[in-house]
């Protein structure tokens, strides 16, 4: 079985929006009102550049971008970051990207003098991998709210701190 050889890049290329809805929608565990969210903050990242609020890191393999994540500081703390988005695409999954691309986005937080991290994930049982993957990487389970996303769908908050 061939080597996959996995490049990074921090700016954003016309083409993500695409790519990171293919992403998406590839994994069948967003909303889909959840997916143009996503697009919207590519499409920031375009026009603004480097003054986005929004900060992405890109995994491509033969050029191609097969995960991402995309992170920013939260406004009103003097260190906390909010993990917005991580996605591998479904024909990626299992081959240990989704744990290089968040210890890579982890090392560029640190870099930036981030002590924390927030992942937010859903409580329905399809989201159990998720959530095992953030506890499996240290992160803590802080806080449910039930109900949330809607009835029986829980907002489970993950923080990972430095």
């Amino acid at each position: 079985m061939k080597e996959l050889t996995i490049t990074f890049r921090h700016h954003v290329h016309p083409g993500d929006a695409e790519a990171v809805k293919e992403m998406a929608e590839s994994t069948g565990f967003f909303y889909d009102f959840e997916i143009p969210v996503a697009v919207e903050l590519i499409e920031d990242g375009l026009i603004n550049g480097e003054h986005s609020e929004y900060k992405f890191l890109f995994a491509e393999i033969d050029g191609k971008p097969v995960s991402y994540t995309c992170y920013g500081h939260i406004m009103g703390t003097e260190a906390g970051y909010d993990l917005f988005w991580i996605i591998t695409h479904n024909d990626y999954r299992g081959k240990g990207i989704g744990k290089i691309i968040l210890e890579k986005t982890h090392q560029i937080i640190r870099e930036l003098g981030g002590k924390y991290v927030i992942a937010e994930t859903s409580g329905l049982e399809k989201y159990t991998p998720t959530r095992k993957f953030y506890l499996s990487f240290g992160y803590s389970l802080e806080a449910e709210i039930r109900d949330y996303y809607k009835a029986s769908d829980a907002k489970m908050v993950y923080v990972y701190r430095f």
